[in-house]
């Protein structure tokens, strides 16, 4: 059954408090003012006016307060690849996984898998959860910490060490990406276990049939109910907490580094980064790079040209 939200004033809340205060619960969830449950139906209200219905009658007791909003949120301008999307996707209980730090010439790579059951999905808009690319860092930081004390996840961090290992070996960016959200899935449906997801969404960096052969000759290689689309994000809010949640892994080793280096170092890939990267060659010697950039990157030779370094 599906839940049901309604949007009320501020005195209705009150109201609604006085009605169910034999009814309320214990526990309280992070932006609620208060949870109650009666008849089967839990009833919570949270600080913004939204208040959700979820159990058996929940549209009995909720016909009482108010009409329904409409939950769902539409994607906007995305491509998918390999199985269509469920139409339903966006109410369901699923895993999304999502990457950080990619396009950043400093700072490791952070790979996230996060578990969203339907009946979290207000609690987390409650948080200010959405695409971690339209927060700020503090903003970030302040969600993610609320995240990490409830929600299941998975992290993998890519060191810059490790990461230039596998690129000089032959490995792509592309395939580096899908090894890592491969193993994060794995690792939080086994976290899961027995419980699982109703669908799996990835947000999309290489369609489907690409990513999966980036897989080959892995062990373990989930296909089943596993979704590809951009802006994913936008389709799911499991997407949108696990970009939160990569980035704040990220923003932690980004300052780790930037104290290891004697100075704040500039995120992206910028000209800018080519001048921190030429004055950590005059701090530390070129072979310092390894351990704070992806080496492959445009802004190595560039950053070797204003240190004054002709050769390798």
């Amino acid at each position: 059954m599906a839940n049901i939200v309604i949007q009320v004033t501020t005195a209705t809340i009150k109201n609604m408090e006085s009605f169910y205060e034999k009814n309320k619960t214990d526990k309280t969830p992070p932006g609620a003012i208060f949870a109650a449950k009666k008849n089967g139906c839990t009833i919570t209200a949270y600080r913004s006016g939204k208040v959700m219905f979820q159990g058996t009658r929940n549209e009995e007791e909720a016909k009482q307060w108010g009409q329904s909003l409409n939950q769902l949120t539409k994607p906007v301008q995305t491509k998918t690849s390999g199985a269509p999307l469920p139409a339903n996707i966006s109410s369901m209980s699923a895993i999304g996984s999502d990457e950080v730090g990619k396009g950043d010439y400093f700072g490791p790579m952070t790979v996230v898998a996060a578990y969203v059951k339907n009946d979290q999905m207000l609690l987390l808009k409650e948080l200010g959860v959405k695409d971690s690319k339209n927060l700020t860092d503090s903003q970030i930081i302040k969600i993610a910490k609320d995240l990490l004390t409830f929600l299941p996840y998975s992290l993998l961090t890519l060191s810059n060490e490790k990461y230039n290992k596998l690129q000089s070996s032959g490995m792509t960016q592309g395939k580096i990406t899908a090894l890592l959200h491969n193993q994060a899935l794995n690792h939080l449906l086994k976290k899961i276990d027995p419980e699982k997801p109703e669908a799996i969404l990835i947000d999309q960096f290489a369609e489907a049939p690409i990513y999966f052969r980036h897989l080959q000759g892995q062990k373990e290689i989930l296909r089943e109910n596993v979704y590809f689309s951009t802006k994913a994000e936008s389709i799911h809010l499991s997407v949108a907490a696990a970009s939160i949640l990569a980035r704040y892994a990220f923003l932690k080793a980004f300052d780790e580094l930037s104290k290891k280096a004697g100075f704040s170092l500039t995120k992206g890939a910028g000209a800018k980064v080519d001048q921190d990267a030429a004055r950590l060659i005059k701090a530390k010697g070129i072979s310092a790079l390894n351990q704070f950039t992806k080496l492959h990157f445009a802004n190595t030779n560039k950053a070797k040209k204003i240190a004054g370094i002709t050769k390798a």
